[in-house]
């Protein structure tokens, strides 16, 4: 059993930390442990609570238990190596029994007043100077103010976008123009670039925003096939459901349906860009903490409405500086050129509201990741996507039984993109051994729509079982990085692209390695991108497992794909129904997609596009094409098993 803290911080509006020291009682015989309980009202009750918890973790397993209601942080909570439980305790931070506590970063909006009676458009007071990208109305994400044009209404040119269509003319007349943005959804990327200014029919983009997302691969001025185009954030843009934000009137505008206000509704709009920041250092990771049963909700991210954008290259990676480009750049560079190649290791990552990095034994358990601004839960990425400056390093991360929903980012991003991560400068930099378990991931990526619901990159010995992933614009499952160009010996493709002239071809192999992705049931995908696949990998991938997994509703595009440079991936046992391609390897002559083996997998619709045979030598066998409607029995396990288990692992 636990000994309590006398209650230590009961109800905590009653005591200080250091006043609930006096209070610890001598251990008892038998199971040792400590208990401190928190109530969300009290001011920096977490912060007490925390700090107690750091004088009894060398102690005994310590269970901080924070009651039901909702806990609205000022400031990220932030755990160093001094949080960590030592001498083999745990410290778990978790909801008391029965009660559904909520980390908030958010500010609730009440005092709504009529604006606009013929329009229905309500208004109501926030602090100056507040900004975000979300608001979160009754439990779900409403989308801001927002017009979708045709692309021919507009000219790409090399410094904004020229009106075609007359009537769009107005937009010279509109207030507050460099809040405006640009959207652009293409075939595998989601960009956005903010207006500087609009004169008469000629728009001024923001740099290096407009510079960054016109070249590289599909991109804003050429998108590969295509894709919708909005312009966005603007009061004049507001349609029925839809928000806009004045941070410097300090005004919140709403236009509600007709007859309906939100007066007496649940708006929250977010004030933080972070919840949770879990980082250590290299030589001193954090250790030995468990979240369990907590709710993370009402965060932002802000930079894609700066200068910066957000200049999408894959999956949440994107380019987040100036970069030398051709002068010519949106003739010469449509489909990638030597410049180009040159800022490939400085791309970005989406930071995550829950960040993990330089950690070790950690788990996350039971816990909601909903109503976020972006990433749900990022472990081990870039040190760019930490605010800690500390990136990747984590290591024995445990993710089981969490939801994931109504995030404008991925679920979970585990592992960086830059060189570091694949090639560390020091062994403690590797991300490893991260289990992802019996996790729902559904209706995430709404905003940033280019990322998977899961995605996990440079990782050695990632395991992804049992997850329902569902819902999505993109990808259900991706697994890799790099297309090859990191392995070893490097990639023809890229020899010709020119990225050797600004990097070694390496002659190690990468972290990537191990991955099991297995039991998982993907469907709902591919809802706006019809590039990529339900389960991807991407570059080399030694004992890569993609096994038992069900895949349906991927509206007819790529079930399994087997993107650049994938080697060494075992795929078999998989249900991929009604897919346009069931299986797919992106194999060429100049790149290395080769020595991958799919057998026994059961497909009802779909080609096969796998390259066998001589140079790629990948394998097909055994695999069975069901036309008349009727699973064979070991199908059907499949199906039955895949998915989040009844009793978890």
């Amino acid at each position: 059993m636990r000994h309590p803290v006398k209650k230590v911080l009961a109800a905590l509006a009653v005591t200080t930390a250091a006043a609930a020291l006096t209070a610890v009682p001598a251990q008892a015989a038998g199971i040792p442990g400590f208990t401190i309980v928190v109530a969300p009202h009290g001011g920096d009750t977490l912060q007490h609570a925390q700090k107690l918890a750091r004088t009894l973790s060398a102690r005994a397993d310590v269970h901080v238990e924070l009651a039901g209601g909702t806990y609205r942080l000022s400031a990220p909570l932030k755990f160093d190596g001094e949080d960590s439980g030592r001498n083999g305790h745990t410290i778990t931070w978790e909801a008391r029994a029965g009660q559904q506590p909520v980390l908030s970063g958010g500010q609730a909006v009440t005092g709504w007043q009529l604006h606009d009676p013929s329009a229905n458009i309500f208004v109501a007071d926030v602090p100056k100077g507040a900004d975000s990208r979300q608001l979160y109305i009754d439990g779900a994400s409403a989308p801001r103010a927002a017009i979708t044009i045709a692309r021919t209404d507009v000219q790409v040119t090399g410094t904004g976008l020229t009106i075609v269509n007359p009537a769009l003319n107005y937009l010279a007349s509109l207030p507050a123009q460099n809040r405006i943005e640009v959207e652009s959804q293409n075939s595998f990327t989601d960009r956005y670039a903010p207006v500087q200014s609009i004169s008469g029919t000629t728009i001024t983009m923001q740099q290096p925003a407009w510079n960054n997302n016109n070249w590289g691969y599909d991109t804003l001025a050429r998108p590969f096939a295509g894709g919708t185009l909005l312009l966005e954030n603007s009061y004049a843009f507001l349609q029925t459901g839809q928000w806009y934000l004045d941070p410097a009137a300090g005004k919140l505008y709403y236009k509600a349906a007709p007859g309906q206000s939100p007066a007496g509704k649940d708006v929250e709009l977010p004030r933080l860009t972070s919840l949770l920041q879990v980082s250590g250092t290299y030589d001193r990771p954090v250790r030995n903490l468990a979240f369990r049963g907590l709710s993370f909700e009402h965060t932002t991210w802000l930079e894609p409405g700066t200068s910066i954008g957000y200049a999408d290259q894959q999956s949440g990676a994107f380019l987040a500086s100036a970069f030398p480009q051709p002068a010519d750049f949106l003739t010469s560079c449509q489909i990638g050129c030597p410049q180009f190649e040159a800022a490939r290791n400085s791309w970005h990552q989406v930071p995550a509201a829950v960040q993990v990095s330089a950690a070790d034994t950690i788990s996350f358990e039971g816990n909601t990741f909903a109503h976020l601004g972006q990433v749900g839960l990022g472990i081990g990425n870039d040190a760019n996507a930490h605010a800690s400056g500390v990136g990747l390093g984590a290591s024995g991360i445990t993710v089981r039984r969490n939801t994931f929903t109504d995030d404008a980012g991925s679920g979970i991003v585990v592992g960086g993109v830059q060189p570091d991560a694949h090639h560390p400068s020091n062994s403690a930099m590797t991300t490893k051994n991260v289990t992802i378990t019996d996790n729902l991931v559904t209706n995430v990526a709404r905003d940033y729509k280019d990322m998977a619901g899961i995605l996990s990159t440079y990782v050695t010995h990632a395991v992804i079982e049992h997850n329902e992933v569902s819902d999505l614009a993109y990808d259900g499952i991706d697994v890799g990085w790099g297309w090859g160009a990191n392995d070893p010996g490097g990639s023809q493709d890229y020899r010709n692209r020119g990225l050797y002239a600004y990097q070694p071809v390496y002659t190690t192999p990468t972290t990537l390695k191990d991955t099991v992705v297995r039991y998982n049931l993907v469907h709902g995908t591919k809802k706006v991108f019809h590039d990529g696949g339900s389960i991807y990998n991407l570059s080399a991938n030694p004992g890569a497992v993609i096994d038992r997994n069900y895949i349906y509703d991927n509206h007819n595009t790529v079930g399994l794909y087997l993107d650049e440079g994938s080697r060494y991936v075992s795929l078999s046992d998989n249900v991929i129904q009604d897919a346009g391609v069931w299986a797919f390897t992106n194999a060429s002559s100049t790149n290395n997609t080769n020595d991958n083996t799919l057998t026994s997998n059961w497909y009802n619709t779909g080609a096969t596009q796998v390259a066998t045979g001589a140079p790629h030598n990948n394998v097909l066998d055994g695999n069975v094409k069901i036309t008349d409607g009727s699973w064979p029995p070991a199908a059907q396990d499949v199906m039955r098993d895949a998915g989040i288990s009844p009793t978890g692992h």
